[in-house]
């Protein structure tokens, strides 16, 4: 049941006023939230106002099967329809594993030339880097293959925590979901923040999520280490996140200077060892909350001297409080028991 106040009661678009349409490039293989996320953002917006014209298009005009198996009717091809005022290009797994085909990275880059914006969704952002589309840019897409991207597009720039980039007319967003946060944003620009405040409402999702991406994703530690030296330290913090792990105690445990064992995180993995540490205690703690421990308790079990200092890492990688993490995630079971 849709909410019944006025403010989402639905209101006429304007009288005259030309439908902004909207073209969504699907494929064999793609990802159908990416496709129905952003929809439903835009057909919702279209019941309290705005005018938008959803149109499905393929690279042949042929109907498409999607990741899940069902399959997706189109309007046409991308080279038959006029040029739409915003071109949607979804994302797939294929193509951060694969090459992106020259027909699809045509299908991307061809109808883009005439729109007023164009966007990807999550993975779509390797079509659009494969049309060219990217070079030169910002750009982000879905964490765990943000490198990949980054490494096929060598020139664009990748914002591995970004819920969505917009640089220039170019937009790209992150995971599936935030596909719907792109197209709040789109509609945003079109219709101002109270339509979109009201579609948002609608589809009981946010208008605007704090922080980015590292809110979502797994521990990111990336691969272990190639020296055996520092996969004995990288492995004595992961298995007692908890205990004590000064520079100097690790740098006795393999016997070497603090300034060899410094240089040893920095040219292996980026960064140093009391950070590294700090991560994986974070990655502890945030665990922890989702088991429904306490902040204060997480912040004991994972080895942080204090709930202020899991309170600081907290607002400086995620921008929320450990307290508003666990609301925010707490899954439904926790929610809805006793």
């Amino acid at each position: 049941m849709r909410p019944s106040s006025a403010s989402t009661a639905a209101r006429p678009a304007r009288p005259g006023a030309a439908a902004r349409v909207v073209a969504i490039l699907v494929f064999d293989g793609v990802t159908l939230l990416d496709v129905a996320g952003p929809a439903e953002v835009f057909k919702e917006a279209t019941r309290l106002g705005a005018d938008y014209r959803i149109v499905l298009v393929s690279p042949t005009g042929e109907d498409v099967v999607s990741n899940l198996g069902f399959k997706v009717a189109v309007e046409g091809s991308v080279f038959s329809e006029p040029a739409p005022d915003t071109y949607l290009v979804a994302g797939s797994d294929l193509y951060p594993h694969t090459p992106v085909p020259c027909d699809l990275a045509e299908a991307a880059r061809v109808p883009a030339a005439g729109a007023r914006r164009v966007a990807s969704i999550c993975t779509g952002a390797f079509i659009l880097a494969a049309a060219g589309l990217l070079d030169g840019k910002r750009a982000t897409t879905h964490w765990k293959v943000t490198h990949e991207l980054a490494v096929r597009c060598p020139t664009c720039r990748v914002e591995p925590d970004a819920i969505y980039v917009r640089d220039g007319t170019t937009y790209t967003s992150a995971g599936v979901t935030a596909g719907i946060d792109l197209a709040l944003a789109l509609v945003e620009e079109d219709h101002g923040p109270d339509l979109t405040r009201d579609v948002a409402r609608s589809l009981v999702v946010y208008l605007q999520r704090s922080g980015g991406q590292s809110q979502f994703s797994a521990p990111l530690q990336g691969p272990p280490p190639r020296s055996p030296a520092l996969r004995t330290i990288t492995d004595l913090v992961t298995a007692n996140p908890g205990a004590r792990h000064s520079l100097g105690d690790l740098a006795k445990h393999l016997n070497v200077s603090t300034r060899q064992l410094t240089r040893l995180f920095h040219d292996e993995l980026s960064t140093t060892p009391a950070r590294y540490v700090e991560n994986i205690r974070f990655d502890l703690a945030r665990a922890l909350l989702d088991q429904g421990h306490t902040a204060t308790q997480a912040a004991t079990l994972a080895g942080f001297p204090s709930y202020e200092a899991l309170r600081r890492v907290f607002a400086r990688k995620l921008s929320i409080s450990p307290a508003a993490y666990q609301r925010r995630f707490s899954t439904a079971q926790r929610a809805n028991a006793g």
